[in-house]
């Protein structure tokens, strides 16, 4: 009876021990801070947000600034990681980097891959007709033909809008078919058609922006799933950031008014939760 006793302890301690043996938990936050460098991925070649400097082929750009200015909140060191388009999520979510800052939209898709921190910015698409034309919202363009890239979220945006789209390979083709009368009217993101519609006024029949967007696209910082404490940092300093225009001077710097996108920032950084859109497949 005593020498059960006895075996049924010492299982039970070599239990214990085993155990505690076992690796705890990772915790990516924890992490960057012992280690004092947060990996960022961002775009490879994606001007204006992250693009080799052609003199120093140093990586550069909005995106490269948020995440040193993130680092430098935290105290550690930005590494600059470059990413092909296809690989924002992948590398993220097997934990090659800690965070992915390159114009990433959420999607339902990407949801379940990965988390996503308070949108920054919200990307639109956005509609572009002849100055001369008279509608003023998306609405006046339901059944009209629109022309947009072929597969790209403009023609998703199109379609959603209950408009006829007009596919086409390239932007530049998208352009010419409004300028041919091929179409009414053009879709893309707010930066393109930003500066198509500047470029229209010197080149070509002048065209205006419609006000009223057809989508929209929370654009945030992408993490691994299941690290809460790393979610939760990244949402207090761009509030932070916010809050104190540090977002709205890097915005200006690489998209703003003096820049050839002549882009104003007018977002908040809010709780995805709160913001009123439809969430892209």
């Amino acid at each position: 009876m005593d020498l059960k006793v006895t075996v049924s302890h010492t299982a039970l301690a070599a239990l214990l021990l085993s155990f505690a043996a076992l690796p705890a938990k990772a915790d990516q936050l924890q992490d960057v801070m012992q280690h004092k460098e947060l990996k960022c991925g961002t775009f490879a070649d994606v001007p204006p947000f992250a693009a080799p400097d052609p003199k120093t082929r140093e990586m550069v750009g909005f995106d490269v600034d948020l995440c040193k200015a993130i680092a430098k909140r935290w105290g550690v060191e930005a590494k600059i990681t470059p990413l092909s388009v296809e690989a924002r999520v992948p590398e993220v979510k097997l934990g090659r980097v800690d965070v992915t800052i390159a114009n990433l939209a959420y999607t339902l898709s990407r949801a379940e891959q990965i988390q996503f921190s308070d949108p920054y910015y919200l990307a639109k698409e956005m509609l572009a007709v002849k100055a001369s034309d008279p509608g003023t919202t998306k609405d006046v363009y339901k059944g009209k033909r629109i022309a947009a890239a072929k597969g790209s979220t403009s023609e998703l945006a199109v379609k959603l809008n209950e408009s006829d789209p007009l596919s086409f390979q390239d932007t530049g083709s998208v352009f010419m078919a409004v300028q041919q009368n091929k179409a009414v009217g053009m879709v893309a993101n707010t930066m393109t058609i930003t500066k198509l519609v500047n470029d229209s006024q010197t080149n070509g029949i002048p065209m205006k922006m419609i006000q009223d967007p057809l989508l929209l696209e929370p654009i945030g910082v992408g993490m691994k799933k299941d690290e809460p404490a790393l979610l939760a940092k990244v949402n207090e300093t761009l509030l932070a950031m916010d809050q104190a225009g540090e977002i709205n001077q890097l915005w200006d710097k690489w998209l703003g008014p003096n820049t050839e996108f002549k882009m104003v920032r007018t977002d908040k950084v809010v709780p995805l939760k709160e913001l009123k859109f439809t969430p892209i497949p």
